[in-house]
C-alpha cells in the first residue's frame, strides 16, 4: 500500500508570538520590494522538561571541554611542549595527549574528518539532526546567549513588552548589561579558541601586555565577533540561510529517520478545550501555539517536516506539559518517524526500521575508514628516513678507480626519548660510509637525533662496480635502533656504461 503523507502548511493563527510576527513581516513587504525580508525576532519562551534538561547538561558539557582543555598538562620528555592539545605552528607538530601528528601524517586528520561526516550522515539517517539541536557551536552558543538575555530582560512575554516600550532607564540598563554580558563571553570565546594554537599560560601572560603575537590578537577578534554576531543577533538565521547542511539533510533522511515530530493521526482535528467534553472524535491538539512559542527557530512543527528545525525537542517539553494540564497522555509532539504516522492513520501497527539500505552504507563505510584509519595509527612508524640523493655531480670517480655517489639522509626521530640509529649501507659492492671531514668506514655510521626531531645527515658511499656493464645499483640504507629497523631504497651511479677500462 502507498501512503501519501500531506504536508500541507496550515494557516498561521493571528495573535503574538514568532509566527504572527513573520505573517506581519511578510504582509508589510510590498510586491517589487526586494528579495530580502526583515527578520522577524524570534522570542523563545522557557520551557521545563526532559529534553531541555539535556540540552542543558550538553551545554554544560561541550563548553567545559572547549573552555578547560587547554589548560590541561601532559608531560612530554626532551623539552617539548606540556599542553595536552596543542596546534604547534611554530614547531610543526600538532599534539593530543600522548599522540603527536607531523605535518606529513595530515592524512590523519582527513581521516578524522572524513570519519566525522560519515558518522554525521549515519546519526542523520538514524535520528534526524540531533547534532544541530544538541551539540552544533551555534546552537549551544546560541542557547546561552539566550539564557543570559531571560536573566537581564525576562522570558518570552517580558522581553516582548520591553522591546516594545520607549527607551528609558529601565530599558537601558537591561540591554547594556546583557550585550555587555554577550561580549564578555564572546571574547571569552576567542580567547579560548587562541590558546589551542598556544601555550596557554604563556599566552595569558603575554596577551594583557601586549606581547603576544599578532595572530592571536587577531584571531581573538575576530572570534569574538562572529560569536556576538551569530550567536546574539543572526541565531536562527545562522541555521537557516548560512549552514548547508540543512539543505544537505535531505539526501540523508527518509520516512523511516526518526525526527521531531507532530503525530497529527492523534491530534486532529484540533480545536480549543471545553469543560467537561468528550474527547471522542476529536483530536488531542488544542491549538494553544505552545509548541510554536518554545521554538527558537520560529516554525509550527504541526506543518511537518521542515528545513528550518533542528530537532531540539524543546516544542515536544512544551507539549508535554500542556497535556498534563488537560489529562491527556503526553507524546503528541515526539520523536517518530513520518512512515509510523502515516501507517497509524491508516489504522496498520507501526514499526521503527533502524537497519535499512542508506544506513547499512553508512555504517560500512564508517566501519571502513575507522578500520583503516586504526590500522595506519598502529603501523605509524617512530623512526622514518628519506634519502636523496646528490644531482650534482652525480658522482666522482677517485684516482684509485673507486666510486662515490653523496647522499642526504633526513632521519626523524617522533618519539620522546633521544635515539642512536645505525646507519649501514648495502647492494653496493665493497660499499663504504663517510661523513665530510671523517675517515671512510667499512662498518657503519652511528647518529644521534633529538626527541620529535629531524636531522639531515651528508653522507658519501664509496664503492666498485664489479661490472663495467652494472651503471645504476640499488642503494638500500637500513636504519636500526634497538628493535625498530626502517629501510630506504636509493640509486648508486658508477658511470660504468661509459667507463673506457683502457683509462
Amino acid at each position: 500500500m502507498t501512503t501519501v503523507i500531506d504536508r500541507t502548511r496550515t494557516p498561521e493563527p493571528e495573535g503574538s508570538g514568532p509566527v504572527s510576527a513573520a505573517a506581519r513581516a511578510r504582509k508589510k513587504a510590498t510586491p517589487g520590494g526586494g528579495l530580502y525580508q526583515p527578520r522577524a525576532p524570534i522570542y523563545p519562551k522557557l520551557v521545563r522538561g526532559t529534553w531541555r534538561n539535556i540540552k542543558w547538561a550538553l551545554l554544560i558539557l561541550t563548553l567545559g571541554i572547549y573552555y578547560v582543555t587547554p589548560w590541561i598538562r601532559w608531560d612530554r620528555p626532551g623539552g617539548l611542549p606540556d599542553q595536552a592539545v596543542l596546534v604547534d605552528f611554530t614547531g610543526r607538530r600538532f599534539y593530543f595527549f600522548f599522540i603527536q601528528l607531523w605535518p606529513q601524517e595530515v592524512y590523519f586528520l582527513t581521516g578524522l574528518l572524513v570519519m566525522a561526516a560519515l558518522a554525521l550522515f549515519l546519526v542523520t539517517a538514524l535520528f534526524g539532526r540531533l547534532w544541530c539541536g544538541y551539540t552544533c557551536p551555534q546552537t549551544v552558543w546560541t542557547d546561552l546567549y539566550i539564557y543570559v538575555e531571560r536573566a537581564f530582560e525576562g522570558d518570552r512575554n517580558a522581553r516582548m513588552k520591553l522591546d516594545a516600550q520607549p527607551w528609558s532607564f529601565n530599558k537601558a540598563w537591561r540591554k547594556i548589561g546583557k550585550h555587555a554580558v554577550w561580549l564578555g563571553i564572546a571574547f571569552g570565546t576567542g580567547g579560548a579558541w587562541i590558546f589551542y594554537f598556544h601555550d596557554a599560560p604563556t599566552l595569558i601572560r603575554t596577551f594583557w601586555v601586549g606581547k603576544a603575537e599578532m595572530t592571536a590578537y587577531v584571531s581573538c577578534a575576530v572570534l569574538t565577533g562572529t560569536t556576538y554576531v551569530f550567536a546574539g543577533w543572526m541565531r536562527e538565521q545562522v541555521c537557516t540561510y548560512m549552514c548547508p547542511w540543512p539543505r544537505i539533510q535531505g539526501a540523508m533522511l527518509d520516512f523511516n529517520s526518526l525526527q521531531v515530530t507532530y503525530r497529527k493521526d492523534r491530534g486532529e482535528p484540533r480545536g480549543a478545550p471545553k469543560k467537561g467534553q468528550d474527547w471522542t472524535g476529536r483530536g488531542d491538539c488544542i491549538d494553544c501555539n505552545a509548541c510554536v512559542v518554545a521554538c527558537p527557530m520560529g516554525i509550527d512543527i504541526r506543518d511537518g517536516s521542515q528545513l528550518e528545525c533542528i530537532n531540539c525537542g524543546l516544542c515536544i517539553d512544551a507539549c508535554d506539559e500542556i497535556m498534563i494540564r488537560i489529562d491527556r497522555p503526553k507524546g503528541l509532539i515526539a520523536y517518530d518517524t513520518d512512515y509510523a504516522v502515516a501507517a497509524r492513520m491508516q489504522g496498520e501497527k507501526a514499526v521503527y526500521k533502524p537497519v535499512r539500505s542508506r544506513t547499512i552504507y553508512y555504517g560500512v563505510a564508517l566501519a571502513i575508514v575507522s578500520g583503516v584509519m586504526i590500522w595506519g595509527f598502529a603501523q605509524r612508524k617512530v623512526i622514518d628516513l628519506h634519502v636523496l640523493r646528490d644531482r650534482n655531480p652525480t658522482f666522482v670517480r677517485l684516482h684509485d678507480g673507486a666510486i662515490r655517489d653523496g647522499y642526504t639522509l633526513k632521519i626523524s626521530n617522533r618519539g620522546f626519548e633521544t635515539r642512536t640509529f645505525d646507519v649501514h649501507v648495502s647492494g653496493v659492492p665493497h660499499a663504504q660510509l663517510k661523513t665530510p671531514g671523517e675517515a671512510a668506514t667499512q662498518g657503519d655510521l652511528f647518529v644521534t637525533v633529538e626527541p620529535n626531531e629531524t636531522r639531515a645527515v651528508r653522507v658519501f658511499v664509496t664503492g666498485r662496480a664489479d661490472d663495467e656493464n652494472e651503471d645504476n645499483l640499488p642503494a638500500i640504507f637500513t636504519l636500526t635502533s634497538g628493535d625498530l629497523t626502517v629501510q630506504a631504497k636509493s640509486t648508486f651511479l658508477s658511470g660504468a656504461a661509459n667507463h673506457d677500462p683502457r683509462d
